[in-house]
């Protein structure tokens, strides 16, 4: 999953962007509501984390301006007004959720936690293909009662493979919602982390559960 922090306290916004990393979500970090604009006019992301009160350009206007194009990228509006009518302002003007500062970074990844899959019409936090699961509150992915070891693209990749099962993903989606803008999308770097998974998945599973699809992408299919 692919994500945009924007916090103009730059301590906050790393803090933020950090505990999400070591939760294996690829994260892009702005500390403005201009510079916010211009990578959501180029970039694609599945949620947003958005403070209200940013320079140049405030909060409210950013989350407005963004939905006049976009009713489908999650917002998680995040403020140090708690006052219920600002809550009201906010998720009128298209916010999915609202956290009120100072909050706990476990708070923050549980409701990020459920935005994304409630963007999957997936109500469980456990993806299942088989017998492979990925509990997506502790990032692990298990094959029965066996933990897999991978590492945080590798989960990425997986995850978000699980959220899409039985529909083609294209490396350049995979680039859009597993890498962070730094990636060179002519890179080798996505071939290189899915041959790793599925080589892990291969020993673990004893068959591949990922199918490439010549011209389409790749696909996540229970093979049992």
């Amino acid at each position: 999953m692919r994500i945009l922090v924007v916090e103009d306290e730059r301590a906050l916004c790393d803090a933020i962007a950090r505990s999400l990393r070591n939760l294996a979500y690829s994260v892009d970090c702005c500390y403005d509501g201009q510079r916010a604009l211009d990578l959501l006019d180029v970039e694609t992301f599945d949620l947003v984390v958005l403070d209200l009160n940013l320079p140049h350009v405030d909060g409210m206007t950013v989350l407005r301006q963004l939905r006049t194009t976009d009713c489908e990228t999650k917002v998680l509006v995040l403020s140090a007004r708690g006052e219920v009518a600002d809550k009201v302002t906010g998720l009128d003007a298209g916010a999915n959720d609202y956290l009120t500062k100072p909050f706990h970074l476990d708070e923050l990844a549980a409701r990020i936690r459920s935005l994304t899959l409630r963007r999957f019409t997936q109500n469980d936090t456990v993806l299942t293909c088989g017998s492979l699961s990925f509990d997506t509150k502790t990032r692990v992915a298990s094959v029965g009662d066996v933990p897999l070891s991978l590492t945080r693209k590798e989960t990425g990749i997986l995850e978000y493979l699980m959220l899409n099962q039985g529909r083609p993903v294209s490396q350049e989606e995979l680039i859009e919602h597993v890498w962070d803008s730094s990636v060179n999308s002519f890179s080798n770097a996505t071939r290189v982390h899915i041959s790793s998974l599925r080589k892990k998945l291969r020993g673990a599973l004893e068959h591949d559960p990922i199918r490439n699809r010549i011209g389409e992408g790749y696909v996540m299919e229970d093979g049992e």
